[in-house]
């Protein structure tokens, strides 16, 4: 939503000009890191604010790690989000993927362009062109995550962001 991109942006700029801040740890709420846009407000009127795409350039361009913690799920916009960030953590259960493109939808923020880079072509093609959800581990053979964690993913994710 307009409001969770814009709390977002908001909390990148403000840790980014703070300089007590070292690290950002990007999570998301109720066991679940975030399940993409609402496709039903792409039919909507032009809205003000960040969109998704320079909204996952920022995270990428801060000069402070910004690591991902991956719970339950990080699909579409979601994923896109964690590709942003220079680190990955995810729960042993959480499912990654981009299935906006089984309803005829290509990822929208420069998730068909990272996911590349990050994970190679054929494994990135495989899952930008099926939408399947890819689990934690195969998701860390991948490269996609970082670390895979059975404990409290946010309490991970910021012990690595201490040690970066």
């Amino acid at each position: 939503s307009l409001t969770v991109l814009q709390a977002l942006e908001d909390g990148l700029k403000r840790a980014d000009a703070d300089p007590s801040v070292k690290a950002v740890t990007i999570c998301g709420e109720n066991g679940k890191f975030s399940a993409g846009a609402d496709i039903q407000g792409f039919s909507s009127p032009k809205r003000q604010g960040i969109a998704l795409g320079p909204l996952v350039s920022l995270i990428e361009r801060s000069e402070k790690p910004v690591v991902a913690a991956i719970e339950g799920i990080a699909l579409g916009g979601g994923l896109e989000v964690a590709l942003g960030c220079h680190y990955r953590i995810a729960h042993v259960q959480a499912r990654m993927g981009l299935p906006e493109v089984t309803i005829g939808l290509l990822p929208g923020a420069e998730g068909t362009q990272r996911l590349p880079r990050l994970i190679g072509v054929p494994a990135a093609l495989d899952i930008i062109t099926t939408g399947r959800h890819i689990p934690a581990a195969e998701a860390l053979k991948l490269g996609l995550v970082d670390e895979v964690v059975e404990e409290n993913t946010v309490e991970a994710a910021v012990r690595l962001a201490n040690k970066l």
